[in-house]
């Protein structure tokens, strides 16, 4: 094979530490990783991490950022299908909520995150700008396709995405501790009031 360009080096250092720093983040939390850790499970320095993240928050929030990237393609996908009301709900209760348990461990991860840099004024000022520029691409996207089925939402779409998102992650962590919740259902409630019309 040929060898790689120092970019196409650097990229695959950047991407190797996202991805161990997901799966460490994931099975360890926020609070108990170590930087040390991902370094190693990525098969590079701690000083690697550094350079590309500037430390564990700023890796969190390179993990977070893509996941903000996948999940929007996925819904902007998802909604150009919807057809109803119905179909609306159905594409805000992923398929995998109810049964993926990396996904509730993440979702501990990311509150502990959330929990511990109250206290950094910086870090917490990058989260939630990035949080409200996801909301905002959701909200976009809402009003694209609310206009087109002719729907009407019970609250104002912004308030509506950050009712969700806490929603979303709050449930999800209920089924972290308690499995039988059927969190699904719930949410498919929830959603059936905000989006009014959608039971038959």
């Amino acid at each position: 094979m040929p060898r790689m360009t120092r970019a196409e080096q650097q990229e695959h250092t950047h991407e190797r530490l996202l991805e161990a720093g997901r799966s460490v983040l994931t099975r360890r939390g926020f609070l108990a990783a170590t930087v040390e850790e991902i370094a190693v499970e990525a098969g590079y320095t701690r000083g690697a991490l550094y350079k590309h993240f500037g430390g564990k928050e700023g890796l969190l929030l390179a993990i977070l950022d893509a996941h903000a990237e996948a999940h929007l393609r996925l819904l902007s996908e998802t909604l150009d299908e919807v057809t109803d009301q119905e179909e609306l709900i159905a594409a805000f209760v992923p398929s995998g909520f109810t049964d993926d348990e990396d996904a509730a461990r993440w979702s501990a991860t990311t509150a502990e995150f959330r929990a511990s840099v109250i206290s950094q004024p910086e870090i917490a000022a990058t989260a939630l700008a990035a949080q409200r520029k996801h909301e905002g691409q959701i909200v976009a996207m809402l009003e694209k396709h609310c206009a087109r089925l002719g729907i009407r939402p019970a609250l104002p779409l912004p308030q509506l995405v950050v009712v969700l998102g806490a929603l979303g992650g709050s449930l999800s962590l209920r089924r972290g501790v308690d499995p039988d919740t059927d969190v699904a259902a719930i949410l498919g409630n929830v959603l059936a009031v905000i989006f009014p019309g959608t039971k038959k």
